[in-house]
């Protein structure tokens, strides 16, 4: 391929190809598993095609393919050299991103995608929502609005969960974040049985930074990542898309007497827009500038949209 863009210069740690570029390595396949809940797979006001599911997500899952199968391999020929039994750990994918950026949508299709691959293997997709701290820790600290920074996850449990995960341990919970409820669910959660994939998605799963006071060893959620996917889009873009999905949720969720946002119910479309933009201005664009963004070039391959929300480049890092 000499479609090259951006990171594909001389000395880059990365190879940019264009979508058209990338798109040609999906053309002999299909995707017919996908045809029937294609709508189910995006997120608000995230659109998203069967179109650019075979341009991009199909040989993302290809490419995504050598890698597992490669790790399985390493297992194998590792196990067989110490004469060991440990069983085959599952393999973890990180993606990370702003908020709006289409995280949730990347790993759905993906979680979709790779459990079509040969062997058809159990692909489970967590998100880091559930390892919030309740509301009622983050009332406490005077953090409510500081939901999404890296102060306002659990991460030792978040750590441990992964460390479980990678040890082989065959039954975990998660968890459980309601969106509606804007907290996380007591005594609920997701239960992970001897995955073969685990996607884990999250603004802030690339940081490395250790948080003011930490006394345990420097351990981060990266350190369990097998593979890693950065959703990347310019600051406008993803304000724009905030603000158009707050107001898409004025309009649906939020009319719900149970949600946790009701009191923006009743708000007009000028002080929906007012309110989205304080809210980025104030919590989001300084999250994603300080501790978001700086995580980008940590992964292993980067996803870049345009204004349409449409992926235009895929950068690799090189290996």
């Amino acid at each position: 391929m000499t479609n090259l863009t951006g990171h594909g210069k001389k000395y880059s740690p990365y190879i940019t190809l264009t979508r058209e570029a990338w798109a040609a390595y999906g053309e002999s396949w299909e995707v017919p598993a996908l045809k029937q809940d294609i709508w189910e797979s995006h997120a608000l006001n995230e659109p998203l095609t069967l179109q650019e599911i075979q341009e991009v997500y199909l040989p993302l899952s290809h490419f995504l393919d050598i890698y597992i199968a490669n790790a399985r391999k390493l297992h194998e020929e590792s196990s067989r050299f110490l004469d060991s039994r440990v069983r085959k750990m599952p393999y973890v994918i990180g993606i990370a991103g702003s908020v709006a950026a289409g995280k949730s949508t990347t790993a759905r299709v993906l979680q979709k995608l790779l459990s079509e691959l040969p062997g058809a293997p159990k692909v489970e997709l967590v998100t880091t929502d559930g390892f919030l701290f309740p509301n009622k820790v983050l009332q406490t600290n005077n953090a409510m609005n500081r939901k999404g920074f890296p102060e306002s996850y659990d991460i030792r449990s978040l750590i441990r969960f992964l460390a479980d995960l990678k040890s082989g341990k065959k039954k975990i919970v998660v968890p459980t974040y309601s969106h509606l409820e804007y907290d996380v669910l007591p005594g609920q959660g997701q239960t992970l049985e001897s995955p073969d994939i685990v996607i884990v998605e999250g603004v802030n799963v690339l940081q490395v930074r250790p948080t003011q006071g930490q006394k345990d060893p420097a351990i981060f959620v990266s350190d369990f990542f097998d593979f890693s996917i950065y959703v990347h889009a310019d600051e406008r873009h993803l304000q724009q898309w905030y603000i158009e999905r707050f107001e898409s949720l004025r309009q649906t969720a939020f009319q719900d007497p149970l949600s946790y946002f009701h009191r923006y119910a009743a708000m007009s479309e000028d002080e929906t827009v007012a309110f989205a933009v304080k809210i980025w201005t104030e919590i989001n664009k300084p999250n994603l500038e300080k501790n978001i963004l700086p995580t980008r070039y940590r992964a292993n391959l980067i996803l870049e949209k345009d204004a349409s929300h449409q992926i235009k480049t895929i950068s690799i890092r090189k290996t």
